[in-house]
């Protein structure tokens, strides 16, 4: 089963209908207890770091998120790809997660780019297990962005800035675009994700 994660940020049904085209069983939960005993977990998002923040350690999930992401595969979407950094300029400052080395950061203004970007953008990837590959083009929503660093692998560029698009740590794999509004490429990254032998053998 795959777990998605409910921590009040956002839309999780079009995730869940995206795995559902796919004839794959997807629970939208958020117990602690059935994150832990997904075979998958995906951790999407929209919204504000702060917010998002409060609602992991006020539901108990920040715990059972961490665990999962260093043991299981697990898929990160938009902004639950920020919160697995250390920390993002956004609302002020906060403390995210801190699985991944990096910062999160806010868009500059730049005649021509408004903020937040919205819309279709091309990536170039170096993904080692082919998730994602140079010159697709996938569906971004986001004002803030992470900056490149030992974990991406793939970028695009926005306003005159060159951001993770992509990010892999062992069976961790986080893209900062929506796969589940991405067409026939988004559906298959999730299709990869679902059929991805574990690097440590669980399926």
């Amino acid at each position: 089963m795959i777990a998605i994660v409910d921590y009040r940020a956002g839309n999780l049904t079009s995730v869940k209908l995206a795995f559902e085209a796919l004839d794959c069983p997807a629970l939208i939960t958020s117990s602690p207890d059935e994150i832990r005993a997904a075979a998958r977990v995906v951790f999407p998002g929209v919204g504000a770091a702060k917010s998002a923040m409060e609602n992991l350690r006020s539901m108990g999930l920040a715990d059972a998120v961490r665990e999962a992401a260093a043991t299981k595969p697990f898929l990160g979407i938009c902004l639950g790809m920020q919160i697995l950094f250390e920390y993002s300029e956004e609302d002020g400052g906060v403390d995210l997660l801190g699985i991944l080395p990096g910062r999160v950061r806010r868009f500059p203004s730049v005649p021509g780019c408004k903020v937040p970007q919205i819309g279709w953008n091309e990536i170039e990837a170096n993904d080692p297990r082919g998730f994602v590959q140079t010159h697709d083009e996938y569906y971004f929503v986001h004002s803030y962005y992470a900056e490149v660093n030992p974990c991406t692998v793939a970028t695009a560029g926005y306003a005159g800035v060159e951001f993770s698009a992509a990010v892999r740590k062992g069976d961790l794999f986080a893209c900062q675009f929506h796969p589940e509004k991405s067409g026939k490429l988004g559906l298959r990254l999730l299709r990869s994700f679902v059929h991805a032998p574990s690097s440590e053998g669980r399926a």
